[in-house]
């Protein structure tokens, strides 16, 4: 799933407080489908609804399939024709058709198997759900579909048969330096899915009256990102020019799993920068894991050119599409 969602979260907990629930997921497209597949809507048994299957075009007929389902506890499976009429009103250029998979939690979906996936995303654990749409039998995957997994795509097996759901957790962005730039790269990290944490020990930089409504932590940023973590979904940007503040962060990361690592700066400071990384043991391997000059080379001029530098490089390189 590309946007990180609740509704695995929001089925579970409507279930628990004895409203009824159940997930609908878009398992399959064609043509210029309204929602990419993965998509998921919750639907209550009082009607109550979260989420999206088709951007409003079929949530209706949707929804009345999910209230029989729970009282039947059995699972269906809908497939929905998306007329040029409907797409167009839903900002498409023209129609397409959706399968649409609906699982009542308690019956078709296992309570413990939804508790499960949702304890793996508070975690941070990525994990695929797979289940055959023939036999009905579900699990949890931590270990398999690793194409899949680093592409954030979901979707039909070869057999036709079985659908996989990919959860990963929400991508993250580390920014250590609370800079011109950060100001315009965290909103757009933000659209584009990212969850940033703003990392400067300088409170001057570091203040909430730059960045309102986003986390900040002014703590040292090797100290941070210990406490956060460092898994494959999160990217470190360093845009601070000051070593003091940017090589405890990279020295704590170059080993680590995340999918980028940019950091500000000449090819000359860069050179330097190689130099310092060299002198504290790193191998050649684990120095080049550094886009620097940070971004992508597009003749950006200015904090925002900049910042859609880098957020087009690290989509680049957590797509497959660069290095």
């Amino acid at each position: 799933m590309e946007r990180f969602d609740n509704s695995p979260e929001t089925a579970l907990a409507w279930f628990r407080g004895g409203v009824g629930a159940a997930l609908a997921t878009v398992v399959q497209t064609w043509g210029s489908a309204p929602r990419r597949v993965g998509s998921q809507l919750v639907i209550g048994g009082d009607g109550r609804i979260e989420g999206s299957v088709s951007g409003g075009c079929v949530e209706g007929a949707v929804i009345v399939e999910a209230q029989e389902a729970i009282e039947a506890g059995e699972h269906r499976l809908l497939e929905f024709g998306v007329s040029d009429e409907d797409a167009f009103a839903v900002g498409l250029a023209c129609g397409g058709t959706i399968k649409v998979l609906v699982e009542p939690v308690g019956s078709a979906l296992p309570e413990d198997l939804l508790e499960e996936l949702v304890k793996a995303r508070a975690a941070r654990r990525p994990v695929a759900y797979e289940v055959n749409l023939q036999t009905g039998v579900r699990r949890l995957l931590h270990d398999a579909y690793p194409e899949r997994m680093r592409m954030d795509r979901s979707g039909m097996e070869a057999d036709g048969e079985t659908f996989v759901a990919v959860h990963n957790p929400p991508l993250r962005l580390i920014v250590v330096g609370a800079v011109h730039i950060a100001q315009a790269l965290v909103p757009m990290a933000r659209i584009a899915g990212y969850d940033p944490v703003i990392v400067d020990p300088r409170e001057t930089f570091a203040s909430a009256s730059r960045f309102p409504g986003e986390r900040i932590e002014q703590d040292w940023p090797d100290e941070v990102v210990a406490r956060l973590g460092l898994d494959r979904r999160t990217a470190l940007v360093l845009l601070t020019h000051d070593p003091k503040i940017d090589d405890p962060a990279l020295e704590a990361v170059l080993r680590s799993e995340v999918f980028y690592i940019g950091a500000l700066g000449s090819s000359r400071t860069h050179a330097r920068r190689v130099e310092r990384m060299r002198a504290a043991g790193f191998s050649e391997t684990e120095i080049g894991r550094i886009h620097g000059p940070v971004g992508l080379d597009i003749g950006a001029a200015g904090p925002a050119e900049i910042a859609v530098a880098i957020l087009a490089e690290m989509t680049a390189v957590l797509r497959g599409a660069r290095p």
